[in-house]
């Protein structure tokens, strides 16, 4: 049986940069085995598998070496491919159930936009290693869930920050946010993230983290709607909507198909 595979990069308008993600457009239940193979095979920092499931889609990513709980990036792809594709109408919103509970998606002039939760930061020193690691001075220290936070003092730092990637892998059991606040207008914070916990060096854009940079950053800047900016080799834009009554983030990007093919 044939599955559809088709890769999308995600958080961009422009083909060749954001992150890339597989999304494989499933005809059928497919093993864990199987799902874990084809994401090692794709070779991605994750690969969705979508099935239709009572009106909505069952959804699950893989990186090359785990499955995670939560992918924005993927996510926005997967909404991409199904409405590019026909599967739902493009006014029509999408549901996912996931690890993470119920998503949903709905696209606005010319941006995808998810329903995402929130995830809260908390203060905690970060071990010696991860610091030496960075190899950089932080202004804050703390943990968003499983993963790792710091802010740094400028942009230009998180820009030029060289992490001792042998070091982080052994001291990082998933993955680390680096942040600061941005200084071209326009933009309000700018991000990098790390996660060889997850066999990933650095994510190119990681919705995901977004989920934690936008309660911590509206804090910060007294402003619900940011725009945001991952700022790695590749390179991303965001926007991000606070819902604090809800415990929710809204995360929004554009996305661009760059490949269409078949699973033999």
């Amino acid at each position: 049986m044939a599955h559809t595979l088709i890769q999308v990069d995600a958080f961009t308008a422009k083909p060749f940069r954001g992150n890339p993600a597989a999304v494989c457009l499933l005809e059928s239940a497919m093993p864990e085995s199987w799902l874990q193979n084809v994401a090692a095979e794709m070779n991605l920092s994750e690969t969705a598998f979508l099935l239709p499931e009572d009106g909505c889609f069952r959804l699950r990513w893989f990186t090359p070496t785990v499955e995670v709980d939560l992918c924005g990036h993927a996510t926005l792809a997967s909404a991409h491919v199904l409405w590019e594709v026909g599967l739902v109408a493009r006014e029509s919103g999408i549901r996912f159930l996931t690890r993470s509970g119920e998503l949903t998606a709905r696209a606005e002039d010319g941006w995808i936009w998810l329903d995402m939760p929130a995830r809260r930061t908390r203060a905690a020193v970060l071990p010696p290693a991860v610091k030496n690691a960075l190899g950089v001075s932080t202004v804050w220290e703390g943990v968003a869930d499983h993963d790792l936070f710091v802010e740094l003092a400028t942009a230009g730092e998180v820009c030029g920050c060289t992490p001792d990637m042998a070091l982080l892998r052994t001291a990082v059991d998933h993955g680390l946010i680096v942040t600061a606040r941005a200084d071209e207008p326009g933009l309000d914070f700018v991000s990098r993230y790390f996660a060889p916990g997850v066999g990933i060096d650095e994510d190119p854009v990681t919705g995901s983290a977004h989920c934690a940079l936008a309660p911590y950053w509206a804090e910060h800047t007294g402003k619900s709607l940011m725009s945001a900016q991952q700022v790695s080799h590749r390179g991303g834009d965001l926007r991000v909507r606070v819902e604090p009554k809800r415990e929710r983030v809204l995360v929004g990007g554009q996305a661009v198909t760059v490949l269409v093919g078949k699973l033999a």
